[in-house]
């Protein structure tokens, strides 16, 4: 541990903390090692006793947006999903007609007549008497799904 003490605050002492946030994307992997280090031992410290500086380095280091912290999205991208989203659902649109112009006609089951036709037979025959079409007083639509 003595060791590894020793050797850190040599190449650490080159890193001034005073601005930590602007150089931290540019340090090698060893130098931030070492910043790493190098707060470290600063925190032992009476907190009281830090500069304003060390306390920024100390906080950047631990919170600062970097590593599993980075924004996963660049500045500016909001604008170009929204354009995608956009573009899907418009395309999406155009497909939708597409296939409503070029597929078959409902079937003749699907008209309000025979639904109707549907309904009048469903009477005839006494279909539900008790709580359905054939029942005393129903006011529902029957077969009728058409609007």
């Amino acid at each position: 541990m003595a060791g590894s003490s020793s050797s850190s605050p040599a190449p650490a002492a080159a890193i001034p903390l005073s601005n930590v946030e602007a150089q931290w994307e540019k340090l090698s992997g060893e130098e931030q090692l070492a910043v790493h280090q190098q707060l470290e031992q600063i925190q032992k410290k009476d907190w009281k006793e830090l500069s304003i500086d060390e306390k920024k380095a100390a906080y950047y280091v631990a919170f600062g947006p970097h590593g599993p912290r980075a924004p996963v999205n660049p500045p500016g991208s909001g604008v170009k999903i929204l354009f995608a989203t956009l573009g899907l659902i418009g395309t999406t649109g155009l497909l939708y007609y597409a296939l409503r112009q070029v597929s078959v006609k409902p079937p003749n089951t699907m008209t309000r007549e025979w639904q109707e036709a549907s309904n009048e037979r469903a009477k005839e025959q006494k279909m539900n008497p008790i709580s359905g079409i054939s029942s005393e007083g129903y006011s529902g639509k029957g077969f009728v799904t058409v609007k």
